[in-house]
C-alpha cells in the first residue's frame, strides 16, 4: 500500500548531531579500514600527503554541496541540483554516477566486513567472503526498511564504537611509530609501487583517498529529512570533514609508521583487514587492541553500508519521481519509507559484491564519484548570488580538482566509467521520449 500523493514527502527528523553521525558513518569505514592500505601501496609514506590533498578537495566539494543543499533541500543531492541549476542530462548523469559510485563503495564495505570477520574467526574459509557480504547487505536492508529514526539510532551506536576503536589504535600505535619511523617513513616520497613516477603515484593515491571522504555527501542527499537545512547542513558537513581528516591522517601515520607502507598494502590486498593485522603486530594476535580494532572495523563497515543504502535509496527515489527510473521507485509506503528504491539499490550492490574484489570496486568508485562531485561544483557555480554562502573560487577549485583526478585512476576503470555514462545517457533519452509519448497520448 502506498501513501497519497500529498504525503509523498520525507519527514524532517534529523538534527545536526544525527546528521554529523550519518556523515561520519559514511566516511569512517572503508576509507580508513581498507583504502588507506591501497593508497599506501601506491604512494608509500606519502599517502599521508595524499590524504591531506584529498581532504582539501573534499572541503571544496563539501562547501559546494552545503550551499546547494541549503538552497534546495530535497532528497537526491546533485541529481536534483543538476536538474535545477544546469541541464536535465547533467542532472541525470549525476544521479547515474552516484548510483554507480556508491553502489561500488557499498559493495566494498560489505566485502570489507566479510574480510575482517573471516580473518578473525575463519581465515581458512575465504570462499565464504562473497556469501557473507551478500548476507549482511540483506540484513541491513531489512533494518533500513523499519524507518529513518530507528536507522539513525543504530548508526549513532555503530559510529561511536568505530571512533573509540580508532582512537585506541592511534594511542597504542604511537610507541611503535616513534620506534620505527626512521625505517618505515623514509624516504617519505618513495612511490616505488607506481612505475609512472612520484607525482602520478601521489595523484593516483589522492583520487582513491578522495572517495574515502565523500560520505559527507550523504548529509546533502538526506536534505529533505534534516531540520533547518540552511543552517544545519553546512555545519554538519564541515564538522564531519574536519573530524574525518584528522582521524585519517593519524591512522595512516601510525599504520605506515608501525609496519611500513608495503606491509600495509599487502595486508589490504591479501586479507582485506589491514588494521587488524597491524594491531596484531603492535600488541599481539590475541591482544585487547586487536580485538578493539576488529570490533571497530566490523561496526565501521556496517555503518558505511547502512548509510550508503540509505543515501542511494534517496537518489533512486528522486530519479523515480522525475521518471528517470520507473515510477514505482519514486513512491513511499504507508510508513513513509521508499521501499522499492531501497530494494533496487540493494540488488545493485549485491551484483557488485559478486565481483569479490575490494580493489576493483574501490577503483571504479573513485572515477565515478569524482565525476559526480565535478557536477556538484559545476551546479554550485550556477547558484544565484543571493543563494551563495561561499566564494565561487572554492567551487572552481573543486571542479578542476575532481575532473583532473578522475583520469589518474587506472585506465580500465575510467574507460568503464565513460561507457557507463554513455549507456546512462542513452537510457535517459529513451525514458524521456517514452514519457513524452505517454503525456501526448493522455492529452
Amino acid at each position: 500500500m502506498t501513501m497519497s500523493s500529498s504525503d509523498q514527502t520525507l519527514k524532517r527528523e534529523l538534527g545536526i548531531f544525527a546528521a554529523v553521525m550519518l556523515g561520519l558513518g559514511s566516511i569512517v569505514g572503508t576509507g580508513v579500514f581498507v583504502s588507506l592500505g591501497l593508497g599506501a601501496g601506491i604512494a608509500g609514506p606519502a599517502v599521508v600527503l595524499a590524504i591531506a590533498l584529498a581532504a582539501a578537495l573534499a572541503t571544496c566539494n563539501g562547501l559546494s554541496s552545503a550551499q546547494l543543499a541549503a538552497a534546495h533541500p530535497v532528497a537526491g543531492g546533485t541529481y536534483e541540483y543538476g536538474y535545477k541549476y544546469m541541464h536535465p542530462a547533467l542532472g541525470f548523469t549525476a544521479g547515474w554516477m552516484f548510483l554507480a559510485a556508491k553502489s561500488a563503495s557499498a559493495a566494498t564495505a560489505a566485502l570489507g566486513f566479510a574480510g575482517y570477520l573471516l580473518n578473525a574467526f575463519a581465515p581458512e574459509h575465504g570462499q565464504l567472503l562473497v556469501p557473507l557480504a551478500l548476507l549482511i547487505a540483506g540484513l541491513l536492508t531489512l533494518l533500513i526498511l523499519t524507518g529513518i529514526r530507528r536507522t539513525s539510532t543504530a548508526n549513532i551506536v555503530i559510529v561511536s564504537l568505530t571512533l573509540l576503536s580508532l582512537i585506541a589504535f592511534v594511542v597504542f600505535g604511537l610507541p611503535q611509530l616513534i620506534e620505527r619511523s626512521d625505517e618505515t617513513l623514509t624516504p617519505f616520497f618513495a612511490g616505488e609501487a607506481d612505475d609512472r613516477g612520484l607525482v602520478p603515484a601521489i595523484l593516483h593515491a589522492t583520487a582513491l583517498m578522495f572517495v574515502a571522504y565523500t560520505g559527507y555527501g550523504r548529509i546533502a542527499t538526506m536534505g529533505e529529512e534534516i531540520h533547518n537545512p540552511r543552517r544545519s547542513i553546512p555545519i554538519a558537513i564541515i564538522i564531519t570533514l574536519v573530524v574525518s581528516a584528522v582521524l585519517y591522517m593519524a591512522v595512516a601515520l601510525v599504520g605506515v609508521g608501525a609496519v611500513g607502507a608495503q606491509a600495509f598494502h599487502d595486508a589490504t590486498r591479501e586479507q582485506a583487514a589491514p588494521l587488524v593485522v597491524i594491531a596484531q603486530q603492535i600488541a599481539g594476535e590475541r591482544s585487547l587492541l586487536a580485538m578493539l580494532i576488529l570490533i571497530g572495523a566490523l561496526t565501521a563497515m556496517l555503518g558505511v553500508l547502512l548509510n550508503l543504502i540509505l543515501g542511494l535509496s534517496r537518489v533512486a527515489l528522486a530519479m523515480g519521481r522525475r521518471g528517470d527510473l520507473p515510477g514505482m521507485f519514486g513512491l513511499l509506503n504507508a510508513s513513509g519509507t521508499p521501499f522499492a528504491a531501497i530494494f533496487l539499490v540493494t540488488l545493485i550492490i549485491m551484483v557488485l559484491i559478486r565481483l569479490g574484489s575490494v580493489e576493483a570496486t574501490w577503483s571504479f568508485s573513485a572515477f565515478t564519484v569524482l565525476i559526480y562531485y565535478g557536477l556538484t561544483n559545476a551546479a554550485a557555480l550556477r547558484l544565484p548570488r543571493e543563494q551563495r554562502l561561499y566564494p565561487r573560487v572554492l567551487a572552481w577549485a573543486g571542479l578542476v580538482g575532481c575532473v583532473g583526478l578522475a583520469f589518474w585512476v587506472d585506465l580500465r576503470y575510467w574507460l568503464a566509467g565513460l561507457v557507463l555514462i554513455a549507456v546512462g545517457l542513452l537510457w535517459h533519452a529513451i525514458a524521456r521520449r517514452l514519457a513524452f509519448r505517454e503525456s501526448s497520448n493522455q492529452a
